[in-house]
């Protein structure tokens, strides 16, 4: 009797430690707000016309709504596998997020991932979020969120060169990769690099559909800075069948600085089509100002300024400013208003998804709720 109890005690405790070694979490956030703008189109064509002002219930005040499911299983010496599972949702009326083919949708749009860390940094496998994304949202006063920031002003980079706004797969850098392997250096001294190479698995193009990317990012004492090359070949604009060439490029230097509640940033991008530079070749200048008030609340300013190198006709500029207060932990409040000067063929957006036409300013506003789990 002694010796089967000691055995089942072993188990437990074999059991035990297992169970300790491996989590799986379900994580996400639902955000979601009243929103107003002064203009609006029903697409992002270079020939959309003003549909007048739009107001409603809108997904996505601070950033869009996702769920996800992440796990690790430490297999000792510092080492440990991990897995994601990660998308967006409309949380105003439920439907998934883009893929990166027109007219799909996918239930993990954002990450799909398994990978390894340990003390030589991470390396992750599938579908994620690009590096350069990262290294724009920590030099951006304004975070890269979905009203007034560095994200719209880059998507309006895409959308002048002509990204419908139907995938994922943009033509001036990218939010998301499919297939992309990418590995992420551990800190030495504030300063890191994350390398990205996604295979396209043409079959007799070596070139056709990858993409390829380089980030430096340093982080002390308050400031933030941040290097970002990235290139692809057959993206969006491309032919029907892959050739590999390449059509896609982005270079981005950007800086942030906080010190005492008070941050400022700047940053400087350039976006063409290295195959062809008179299809696309846009620049881009933000700058931004925010001040700490408490550690609940938080008041944020930002400029974007958007210029068409080919014709100087075509150019942006757009000012946002937003408050956010935290009730908890998990619950931000916050209320945002924009507006943009469009010009020429220029349709910079102020909210992530919410198109207005070409060469028309408009003025935008939303109050919003967004909580995590």
């Amino acid at each position: 009797m002694k010796l089967r109890w000691s055995g089942a005690a072993i188990l437990v405790v074999v059991a035990s430690a297992a169970q300790a070694q491996s989590s799986v979490t379900l994580y996400g956030a639902i955000d979601s707000g009243v929103f107003y703008q002064s203009t609006a189109a029903s697409s992002f064509a270079p020939a959309a016309r003003n549909n007048g002002h739009v107001y409603g219930l809108k997904d996505g005040s601070l950033y869009g709504s996702f769920w996800g499911i992440k796990g690790a299983e430490d297999i000792g010496g510092g080492y440990k596998v991990n897995f994601r599972l990660q998308g967006v949702f409309n949380s105003s009326n439920g439907k998934l997020g883009l893929a990166d083919t027109t007219g799909g949708t996918a239930v993990f749009n954002q990450q799909a991932t398994v990978g390894l860390s340990g003390p030589f940094g991470t390396f992750d496998a599938g579908r994620q979020y690009t590096p350069m994304i990262y290294a724009m949202a920590d030099t951006d006063v304004r975070a890269a969120e979905y009203f007034g920031s560095i994200l719209g002003a880059w998507l309006g980079l895409n959308q002048a060169a002509g990204w419908p706004g139907t995938n994922t797969n943009v033509p001036i850098g990218a939010l998301y990769d499919s297939n992309a392997l990418v590995y992420q250096s551990p800190k030495f001294y504030g300063a890191s690099v994350a390398l990205e190479y996604a295979p396209g698995g043409v079959p007799g193009q070596i070139q056709g559909g990858t993409r390829e990317s380089a980030v430096l990012r340093y982080s002390n004492y308050g400031l933030n800075l941040s290097a970002v090359y990235y290139n692809a070949h057959d993206t969006n604009l491309a032919a029907a069948a892959p050739s590999g060439l390449d059509n896609n490029r982005l270079y981005y230097f950007g800086a942030k600085y906080t010190f005492r509640g008070i941050s400022v940033s700047a940053s400087y991008g350039i976006g063409r089509n290295p195959s062809n530079t008179s299809l696309a070749d846009y620049e881009m200048i933000s700058g931004g100002l925010g001040y700490q008030f408490t550690p609940f609340l938080k008041i944020t300013s930002g400029f974007y300024y958007l210029k068409d190198r080919n014709n100087s006709a075509n150019h942006s500029s757009e000012y946002a400013m937003g408050a956010e207060y935290s009730l908890s932990k998990r619950t931000i409040v916050s209320a945002q208003v924009g507006y943009v000067a469009n010009r020429g063929a220029m349709n910079q957006t102020i909210m992530y998804g919410q198109p207005v036409a070409p060469g028309v300013s408009t003025t935008a506003a939303m109050i919003g709720l967004r909580h995590s789990f």
